[in-house]
């Protein structure tokens, strides 16, 4: 295979791995294959790869589980009650916690793999162990564990409940986001500990977790 083939497999199967793009007016749009990569898509997207036909196709069993729950999400978010344009923190806070409440109650039997899917699991730890044994990956790793050095088995993490209140949304490193499949503006990957956090940021909610993502 020539480089320039080398190269055109590589962003196919690497450079464009969006999981889930919802219109909000209407309803989830179907994300693009994953063998596809767009025109303008930069050599440097990514920065871990090349993945086999194979993996490319484990990773894109997360597309329609994403595009599944984010239509239970917005059906759930346009059933809510409107707040008022001068809503108080108070209303905002009830709001959420109703959303949350629909989410969990939709959801009632979720449990860890419904989104994460067991095709798609190994082939994301094994990326997470790439970019985390690069040269940087001892200062990434550090940096995460520091702004949450907690303990997710005491804190029962669980599919479907609440994003712990004591524990801070911190910082995931661009070098994780740049490896991981793309996700919508509604859901975001998190560490709690060395765990891997798929959240629901406007429902407050666990979606999905990766328990011990971190490499040792």
């Amino acid at each position: 295979m020539s480089s320039g083939q080398c190269r055109i497999a590589f962003l196919a199967a690497v450079s464009c791995l969006p999981v889930g793009a919802c219109n909000r007016a209407d309803r989830p749009v179907a994300p693009p294959a994953t063998s596809a990569s767009p025109a303008t898509a930069p050599s440097t997207e990514r920065v871990v790869g090349p993945l086999s036909p194979e993996e490319a196709r484990a990773l894109s069993t997360m597309n329609d589980r994403v595009t599944a729950y984010l239509a239970l999400h917005f059906k759930i978010e346009r059933s809510l009650p409107k707040l008022p344009t001068d809503a108080t923190p108070e209303q905002i806070d009830t709001n959420q916690r109703e959303f949350e409440r629909r989410i969990r109650e939709a959801r009632a039997a979720a449990k860890p793999g419904d989104i994460f899917t067991a095709e798609a699991r190994p082939i994301i730890t094994r990326l997470l162990a790439t970019v985390f044994g690069g040269p940087d990956g001892q200062q990434l790793k550090d940096s995460i564990m520091d702004e949450n050095p907690v303990d997710p088995v005491a804190l029962e993490i669980a599919v479907n409940s609440r994003y712990p209140d004591t524990v801070p949304l911190t910082s995931v490193p661009p070098q994780v986001l740049q490896t991981l499949p793309k996700l919508s503006d509604d859901l975001e990957y998190r560490f709690v500990g060395d765990w891997l956090i798929l959240l629901d940021a406007h429902a407050h909610v666990i979606a999905d977790f990766i328990e011990g993502a971190l490499p040792r």
